[in-house]
């Protein structure tokens, strides 16, 4: 029996200036799409960061009063090896305990009415990674509001309280992209960004040696590489980080 040929990815969007990239922890973007974002700042596009927590539950032996500061710092240095000086807004929900609802969106929806992204970025928010491995409630609770947030950001009548903050309501989202998705629509070139992406998950370095006992650059460059690579195949061969997109 003959194998179906994967679909081949279309290119991501290049019309827009701004991203907003919401997700629940430190470390997530770097692992998820880094490379792209390296590319897009390259360009001139303008991209700011929203963590919804500090990650202080990701080291189980480093206590979350001193693991929450340590990965804080970690994140800021990551994002700056690629072009993004703003790390705000870590929402201080519970790492580990995130729970999906009203609160979350409308923390959500307060970043995008203040950064009034055309393109938002989030993690899989679904179940599993590719039907293998069990998603963790965080991302699936993240993901899952950053999409109805996109939304709720665009309509007055939706959390009328953040109107009485001064954020007016921003109907400027033109899509949501998920990286880590199993159903991938879309990818961008990784090969401008792919070196920097490495350096940038580098820089979480605490994380990745209570992670593995491999060499922390030969893990990172592996997983990161081999990633751009085996999408690359459903990209006309060149490194590419994958997204699943949503237009608005």
């Amino acid at each position: 029996m003959t194998e179906p040929t994967p679909t081949q990815l279309l290119p991501m969007p290049e019309d827009w200036e701004r991203a907003l990239a919401v997700v629940a922890h430190p470390d997530d973007l770097e692992y998820g799409c880094s490379a792209a974002i390296a590319a897009w700042t390259d360009g001139g596009r303008e991209v700011a960061y929203v963590l919804a927590t500090r990650g202080e539950a990701g080291i189980d032996t480093l206590e979350p009063d001193k693991c929450g500061p340590l990965r804080e710092r970690e994140q800021r240095a990551s994002a700056a090896v690629v072009g993004v000086s703003t790390v705000e807004l870590f929402l201080d929900h519970e790492d580990g305990v995130i729970e999906y609802g009203l609160a979350l969106r409308r923390d959500i929806a307060a970043a995008i009415r203040r950064h009034r992204p055309e393109l938002v970025i989030t993690l899989n928010h679904r179940d599993t990674w590719g039907g293998v491995a069990w998603n963790t409630p965080d991302h699936v609770a993240v993901g899952r509001a950053t999409l109805d947030a996109a939304a709720d950001a665009g309509n007055r009548w939706i959390f009328p309280e953040l109107r009485e903050q001064g954020l007016e309501p921003w109907n400027g989202v033109r899509w949501v992209a998920v990286a880590g998705s199993s159903t991938p629509t879309h990818a961008a070139d990784a090969s401008a960004g792919l070196d920097r992406a490495v350096r940038s998950l580098l820089e979480h370095r605490t994380y990745i040696e209570a992670l593995t006992s491999e060499d922390p650059e030969t893990y990172a460059r592996g997983f990161l590489s081999g990633n751009a690579e085996a999408t690359g195949e459903r990209f006309g061969g060149k490194p590419a980080v994958a997204f699943e997109l949503f237009s608005r």
